[in-house]
């Protein structure tokens, strides 16, 4: 067995020990109610099983790190299935530093999770090991990459942190305008965590089946001496493609629920190969979500947030507030060193300037002033409870966007990390 086929057993290995941590957590939080010991005594015992889970899945999770490192010879953040991958162990390693400072095992419930979707969210991509391209080749990449996402990854714990703050205060029950407005925006903010659940779950679900859909794509272009050319490409589509390629013939085609063909065509103006497909995965991604999301509110016959809130009983909220004004703090000086100041000097070597406004660029500051904002309100302005969870949580979608839609959605100079 090759070492990268190793590194992939420690992987597997490594999400199934976060996902029973995460089981282990919600006993420990919920399970309070019904044990016959004394509460704190259970929260203790099972925090404390669920701390050493977690801590076996991040070593599993290291493991497959160095190992297919040392497999493929280069480092394992060149793509998008290993940069997520690193992502989520980075999440492991700044929520096991926090832990260690406030011993709060509810931060695990909602930490874990985060972590399970992010590896899992990997998965949808290609797992090969691609060779680097000349930009990529260089000992900055491993500097700018790996500290940008260590502070991703504290921001993401101010991000659990930050929800859980809100799921404790908001008034579910209450009827007052203010107080539904709240309610409304925290169970948008769980329906859009449920979208990328829903969209794991949609793509495994398909490639299980072996769903299989081609099409070929016509592009005509003409350049500076108004000769014009046609160009065919190849769009393979693992979801049953609601949504067809601008220009396009179909080449195989699965029937799916008695679709024979595409619905709709991709606009005009999306006319890059690939657009059609990820304009077909955003409608699947709500589709599926917004089927898991129905579901679950079926199943609990109400609100999802006010399912979650009765488990936040006792906790203090002002704990909760300080771990995620923390969290954010510490990863904000190493999010501007990965994200900006070494990503500036890797840009030098690579394309022969620091800034050049590319849209990665662009987002990765839209970030760094995003939370120099949040700290600059909270620091000088007194900015605490509720302003601050909301900023938390706004900004991780800031976050969100920077590493996933800047990379699938906008062409740029950083398009290779989606492949």
């Amino acid at each position: 067995m090759s070492l990268v086929d190793f590194s992939s057993d420690a992987f597997i290995v490594a999400f199934f020990l976060y996902c029973f941590a995460f089981m282990f957590y919600v006993i420990a939080i919920a399970g309070k109610k019904w044990s016959n010991r004394d509460p704190l005594q259970h929260e203790k015992r099972w925090g404390r099983i669920a701390f050493i889970t977690s801590s076996l899945g991040l070593a599993s999770h290291l493991t497959f790190f160095f190992t297919r490192w040392a497999g493929s010879g280069q480092i394992p953040t060149s793509n998008m299935y290993e940069f997520m991958t690193f992502l989520g162990m980075a999440i492991m390693i700044a929520f096991t530093i926090v832990f260690a400072i406030y011993r709060k095992p509810l931060l695990g419930m909602f930490s874990l999770p985060l972590t399970v979707i992010i590896v899992a969210y990997a998965s949808v991509f290609p797992q090969e090991v691609q060779p680097l391209i000349p930009a990529l080749n260089n000992y900055w990449l491993k500097v700018h990459v790996t500290t940008a996402a260590l502070g991703e990854a504290f921001f993401a714990v101010g991000f659990a942190a930050g929800l859980m703050y809100l799921l404790r205060v908001v008034d579910f029950k209450g009827k007052t305008k203010e107080a539904k407005k709240a309610q409304f925006w925290v169970e948008f903010s769980l329906y859009s965590i449920i979208l990328i659940v829903g969209f794991i779950v949609a793509v495994f679900a398909f490639r299980g089946a072996g769903y299989e859909a081609q099409f070929i794509q016509e592009k005509s272009s003409i350049d500076g001496k108004g000769i014009e050319t046609t160009t065919t490409e190849t769009v393979d589509y693992s979801l049953p493609p609601i949504v067809k390629p601008y220009n396009s013939d179909i080449v195989k085609y699965d029937t799916f629920l008695g679709m024979k063909e595409p619905l709709f065509e991709a606009p005009y103006w999306m006319n890059g190969a690939n657009s059609g497909r990820k304009l077909n995965t955003v409608v699947w991604s709500i589709i599926a979500g917004s089927l898991l999301y129905g579901l679950l509110r079926l199943v609990f016959r109400k609100p999802l947030g006010a399912v979650i809130h009765p488990v936040m009983e006792g906790v203090d909220p002002e704990d909760l507030d300080e771990i995620s004004y923390r969290s954010i703090a510490i990863g904000f000086p190493i999010f501007t060193l990965g994200a900006l100041i070494f990503a500036m000097i890797w840009a030098n070597i690579a394309w022969g300037r620091f800034w050049g406004w590319d849209p990665k660029e662009v987002w990765a500051l839209i970030t760094w002033l995003y939370y120099s904002a949040y700290l600059h309100f909270r620091l000088s302005r007194g900015w605490q409870g509720k302003r601050s969870a909301w900023l938390a949580v706004i900004g991780f979608v800031v976050v969100l966007f920077t590493l996933v839609g800047v990379n699938l959605v906008i062409a740029g100079l950083h398009s290779y990390s989606g492949v």
